[in-house]
């Protein structure tokens, strides 16, 4: 389980920083655009949309450039983010709202309900997609990336290494678990079966990796704890000095390329059409 108040703490305290190391999340970002409006016949009937886990704004500009004439409601679960994109966002076609997408009851209904890398800090996954489902109006989409079970794989050999050279036999990992492509999509599609006869040919989705290259693995700590996504796991045991020890030294073993330490990020995307 994710504890929310840290993804709270974690995300408001680098909020004024996040832009600066979200590499990665702003090229997925330019790929969920992408994803939304092929294929699709008429961006001109979106005019509500829903934006969950807004950040800094960097989703939220580009949608106000593609829909013109939208109203987007924009929602983060973390006050300093909200703080961060209103003292540099003024445009009245955006409301902005502080809350947890999963805690909070949706009183409208979106042509358009979209997400980039927030989707892995869900508890309640299943429950969330269908709350968003059934807040969509006819022929809406629910359009989203997250990070899937590749993401750091590198770091999750040198955790595992680690364990077994220091004969550690309890639970250790450096985060939450991730989906797999094809687990994330059942689930998307079990998440809706009850509302449509049509759900399997409603979810698509697709994969990309993406990597980032570090002097050692210190900086690529580094960098992850200045965008805020640090390990908030409720069940996060304390790691020993000589844990992390073992664990920066075997990545700065094996996994270099051309001097530099490479991180793995496993990119999903998903549309879900309701019709």
């Amino acid at each position: 389980m994710i504890d929310k108040q840290q993804v709270k703490l974690h995300f408001s305290k680098n909020a004024s920083n996040y832009d600066q190391y979200a590499h990665v999340q702003k090229k997925m970002n330019d790929i969920l655009i992408k994803f939304i409006i092929e294929n699709h016949k008429d961006i001109s009937k979106i005019n509500n949309i829903l934006e969950i886990g807004c950040g800094t704004g960097y989703l939220t500009h580009s949608l106000t450039e593609i829909f013109p004439s939208a109203h987007i409601t924009a929602v983060d679960i973390a006050p300093g983010m909200i703080a961060e994109i209103k003292s540099k966002f003024k445009n009245n076609s955006v409301d902005f709202i502080c809350a947890d997408i999963e805690e909070i009851k949706l009183n409208n209904t979106y042509d358009l309900i979209i997400s980039n890398a927030v989707f892995q800090w869900f508890n309640y996954m299943p429950a969330t997609i269908k709350k968003l489902y059934s807040a969509l109006n006819q022929n809406g989409i629910i359009c989203f990336s997250t990070f899937g079970e590749y993401t750091f794989r590198e770091l999750n050999e040198c955790f595992n290494q680690t364990k077994q050279s220091l004969s550690i036999k309890e639970s250790i990992h450096p985060g939450q678990p991730f989906y797999s492509l094809n687990e994330l999509s059942a689930l998307c599609k079990n998440s809706i079966a009850n509302e449509t006869n049509n759900y399997e040919k409603l979810v698509e989705s697709k994969e990309i990796f993406e990597y980032e290259y570090f002097d050692n693995c210190k900086d690529f700590f580094y960098s992850i704890k200045k965008t805020g996504a640090n390990n908030s796991n409720k069940s996060n045991r304390v790691i020993s000095p000589k844990f992390i020890k073992k664990v920066i030294d075997l990545y700065n073993e094996n996994f270099r390329e051309d001097d530099k330490v490479k991180a793995t990020y496993h990119c999903l995307f998903y549309k879900i059409i309701k019709q």
